[in-house]
């Protein structure tokens, strides 16, 4: 298990309300496009990152995470496992206070570097299923 019960929730509902999905874009048959728009409706900021830098669900796109001129609470990881440990790296050098790999994607690796800074770290799991289970 990559994201015990306790770190999901702190991360959805304590850890903040900005969240960078990384691998957004306008593409709305991509799984990032509703994970984010389930996000909005539950409060959420999202913060469209994608090399088109598109602006996504009427949020700003970055190119980058190093891009965001403000603060983020959660980066949202929809790369390949391959792609996702650099990820989750640029996140910690952004300040975010979690990361979080969605279904599919793994890197243990990143997870022990992102867990021995401090951040909570959720893999293999996704916020918009885990969301309305909260209550």
């Amino acid at each position: 298990m990559y994201g015990d019960e306790a770190t999901i929730r702190r991360i959805l509902t304590e850890l903040g309300d900005t969240w960078a999905v990384v691998g957004l874009s306008a593409n709305r048959r991509r799984a990032a496009y509703g994970v984010a728009q389930v996000l909005q409706r539950y409060g959420k900021r999202i913060v469209p990152v994608h090399p088109k830098a598109e602006t996504v669900h009427g949020e700003q796109g970055y190119a980058s995470l190093a891009d965001i001129p403000f603060e983020v609470d959660v980066v949202d990881v929809f790369v390949n496992s391959e792609l996702a440990g650099a990820v989750a790296d640029e996140a910690v050098a952004k300040g975010a206070k979690a990361v979080w790999f969605q279904l599919g994607v793994v890197d243990e690796a990143a997870h022990e570097r992102a867990r021995t800074v401090g951040l909570d770290m959720v893999m293999d799991r996704c916020p918009a299923i885990e969301i309305p289970l909260l209550g």
